[in-house]
């Protein structure tokens, strides 16, 4: 049996929080219906896919870069860096990495990327419920420790209401330096 494993990232584009990756082998003898991209999900049925695929898969992993890293390597490579990490974590060996997007991470297997994978190929979209269930976990943990910045709903992304936040309550360590809302704070 050719074990596929998939990959996907959650969390590039928002300001604060790490940057989360799933790694995926799905059991071909017990299909999961219902995968796709995890952004064209509803956040109640990316939970019961997680649950699924948790329990159907053949192997696992999720995994994170961190602010820190992200500033200190740029989030195209934490991206990658987080990728790797899942890969590795996984209980069983892949004979073959499919990746969303166009950039691999690096790693010992064979290694695709493939754009638009999350919505067409199935074990990266359930990398994709992965990774962002887990990504959308943790924001709601840090809502709990900063809830000024409402996290909660806009998940750390640079929406009007997160950049208003910012402005009344300045920037704290979950927020990533490098990124230009956040440095333009705290260059003036």
């Amino acid at each position: 049996m050719n074990l596929v494993c998939g990959v996907d990232e959650a969390g590039r584009g928002p300001l604060a929080g790490p940057v989360y990756a799933a790694a995926v082998i799905l059991d071909p003898g017990w299909p999961i219906d219902g995968l796709a991209d995890s952004k064209a999900l509803s956040a109640p049925r990316r939970q019961e896919l997680a649950v699924k695929i948790r329990g159907r898969a053949l192997a696992w992993a999720i995994a994170s870069a961190s602010v820190a890293e992200i500033d200190a390597i740029n989030i195209l490579q934490a991206s990658l860096l987080a990728m790797r990490r899942a890969v590795e974590q996984l209980s069983v060996a892949p004979d073959q990495v499919l990746v969303d997007g166009n950039q691999c991470p690096l790693i010992d297997y064979p290694v695709c990327a493939i754009v638009r994978g999350d919505s067409t190929v199935p074990a990266i979209s359930a990398a994709s419920i992965l990774a962002k269930t887990a990504r959308d976990a943790e924001m709601l943990r840090l809502h709990q420790l900063y809830p000024q910045y409402g996290l909660d709903r806009h998940k750390g992304y640079p929406t009007a209401a997160h950049l208003a936040a910012l402005e009344r309550h300045g920037v704290v360590e979950i927020h990533r330096r490098s990124y230009a809302p956040v440095r333009r704070l705290l260059e003036t």
